[in-house]
């Protein structure tokens, strides 16, 4: 299938200079899309799902086009990984470069300057200044693995302890420490041993209890079933991603920091989805003030190519033993180049001001519509991390029936919303920084007129 999309580039969009349009010229999926469909259908295994039903063909600012000329509203980002605008121009430059000079030479055979500055600039930014190293993968459920198994070598501990909700990967072991069991579990198990689940901070859900409160109950569900002198780390998204975008009370994280500072136990937060000014800050651990002692990260980090990395206290880094970490594609120098070149925009383009005022936008528009319908039982979330939690009002229940007829709603009048939440019931906003604020407005009109006729 061809495109008959050739754009520029334009730094104003931070990618293709595509027209900033919802434009819908064929219903969706048109004609061409469908094609492409069908050709997945038949090549493709079918656990590989597709949530939004097109056939890509560029994608820029706040917009994708697909092969039938429909310019959709970009509402999802690939989930959180094209924060700085789908193909950056800055990053296109940097991947250009790279590639012509070489693909690969596995960095633990031989190294590269780009690796070295991932590194470095991943030390300078993760919360703390303390001394720290990096390591760097290719996902976020390889960094997240790897994170678990450096704080195990530190500690000589075994036990990692996660909470309700949680979404860390869909290998052997990310897959134990996920929550949710369709699609993410069901069927794929023995899954990987001592793990062990306790509660989350869900203000919406808990019964009110502060982040004190929901802390001691998660410490001492630990203590009493685990034991501190069994755990080597607690493991915790600071804004859970899959799980609905839920936001812990104040002081739950604090609390939970503290208590594995005070017992040997390594605090790992998961940032592969929060981090790298999703929420309005760099980090969201920032938000609670905390210093995690390993952060995982992923996603937006480098513009849409695969790179993802643990980094954390120097000390605990460095427990695993010479050719202990690595991968043959870990850190590839085109992944790294363009993460040194996304890693620029986030510091220097004004990219986590930027989120802070799309969750403005978001929060304020969101709020109000709740004002007025009782289907929405709840607006959460941190700078471009928005989420609301649909339920039947009657009853208080998740309602993901509705959730579904209203992403369905918004693909086929060109805007794409992703849904998340272990009840399949949260309607998520991950808008590319890029996106200006009429085309966001734009896209929360048509999904906000989908809740309407639904």
């Amino acid at each position: 299938m061809t495109s008959t999309v050739a754009p520029s580039t334009s730094a104003a969009t931070g990618g293709p200079s595509l027209p900033q349009e919802r434009r819908l010229v064929t219903e969706v999926p048109g004609p061409r899309s469908r094609a492409l469909l069908e050709r997945k259908a038949a090549a493709v295994a079918a656990g590989v799902g597709i949530a939004v039903p097109v056939a890509v063909v560029a994608a820029g600012g706040g917009v994708v086009v697909d092969a039938d000329g429909n310019s959709l509203v970009d509402l999802g980002s690939g989930i959180a990984v094209t924060s700085v605008g789908n193909a950056h121009p800055r990053v296109v430059e940097a991947v250009q470069q790279q590639v012509a000079a070489f693909t690969h030479t596995c960095f633990t055979i031989a190294a590269y300057d780009g690796y070295v500055e991932v590194a470095e600039a991943l030390n300078r930014l993760t919360p703390g200044d303390h001394a720290k190293k990096t390591a760097l993968f290719n996902s976020g459920a390889e960094a997240v693995e790897n994170a678990v198994k450096i704080a195990r070598k530190h500690t000589g501990k075994q036990a990692v302890v996660v909470f309700d909700h949680a979404y860390h990967g869909r290998t052997n072991l990310t897959m134990a420490l996920t929550a949710k069991n369709q699609p993410y579990k069901n069927g794929f198990g023995p899954f990987a041993p001592e793990v062990y689940r306790v509660p989350m901070s869900y203000p919406y859900r808990d019964g009110g209890l502060s982040g004190a409160e929901a802390a001691k109950r998660a410490i001492t569900q630990i203590e009493k079933q685990v034991g501190a002198e069994n755990t080597a780390a607690v493991l915790i998204e600071p804004i859970q991603g899959e799980g609905g975008f839920v936001v812990p009370a104040p002081g739950f994280l604090a609390a939970l920091s503290a208590w594995a500072t005070a017992n040997d136990v390594v605090f790992i937060a998961d940032e592969v989805q929060t981090g790298f000014a999703r929420t309005g800050a760099m980090f969201a651990s920032e938000h609670e003030g905390i210093v995690p002692d390993l952060v995982t990260t992923a996603k937006g980090m480098a513009g849409g190519m695969p790179l993802s990395a643990v980094t954390g206290r120097a000390e605990i880094m460095d427990s695993a033993h010479v050719g202990g970490l690595g991968g043959t594609y870990g850190g590839n120098p085109v992944a790294c180049a363009a993460a040194l070149a996304a890693i620029d925009a986030f510091e220097h383009d004004g990219l986590v001001e930027r989120a802070a005022a799309i969750g403005d936008l978001l929060l304020g528009r969101l709020r109000a519509a709740q004002a007025e319908d009782p289907r929405i039982g709840d607006v959460r979330g941190r700078g471009a991390m928005v989420a609301v939690e649909l339920v039947d009002p009657a009853t208080g229940e998740p309602d993901a029936a509705l959730t579904g007829r209203v992403v369905k709603y918004a693909y086929e009048h060109g805007v794409i919303a992703l849904t998340a939440g272990t009840y399949g019931n949260v309607l998520r906003f991950l808008p590319p920084l890029a996106i200006d604020d009429a085309l966001l407005g734009e896209g929360l009109d048509v999904v906000l007129e989908g809740l309407a006729a639904a």
